[in-house]
């Protein structure tokens, strides 16, 4: 059967063939010392608590966010994040990223607190959105930040 230009045309277009698959172990190993880096300097960028770090990272204990800040991540071949983790990961590194590009470095980094009058926040403050609504919320937050930058 003869594939035309339509049939390679991916349904969502975010999604590529190449598009990694999460829920493979092998991926979630290779991925989480990257997604364990990230989250930590984005948690100290963002100046979060432990408390709203843990929230967003899906309600870990606070012990556990201790625990993983203190082993050697790096050198364990045997951490592998979950699939729920790597996904908020992501999209707070999105988020992150579409913010430099957007602001200077403080006003990005400043951002995610600042109470917001957009429709998507009713005066409340990206945090307190993201925390709340969980994947949901940090999503329409990624897609927010990627039309201001002139996306979709």
């Amino acid at each position: 059967m003869m594939r035309t230009v339509i049939d390679r045309i991916p349904v969502n277009p975010f999604v590529s063939e190449a598009s990694l698959n999460l829920s493979d172990p092998a991926t979630r190993l290779r991925l989480t010392p990257a997604a364990l880096d990230g989250v930590i300097r984005l948690s100290d960028l963002w100046r979060l608590s432990t408390e709203e770090t843990c929230l967003l990272l899906g309600d870990m204990s606070e012990r556990s966010w201790f625990r993983l800040k203190k082993q050697d991540f790096r050198a364990d071949r045997t951490l592998r994040l979950s699939q729920d983790m790597l996904t908020r990961i992501s999209v707070l590194v999105g988020i992150f990223k579409g913010l430099r590009l957007l602001f200077s470095e403080t006003l990005a980094d400043d951002w995610i607190r600042l109470p917001n009058r957009g429709p998507l926040f009713g005066g409340r403050t990206p945090i307190e959105i993201a925390i709340e609504r969980g994947i949901p919320g940090l999503l329409e937050i990624r897609f927010h930040i990627d039309a201001l930058r002139g996306g979709l």
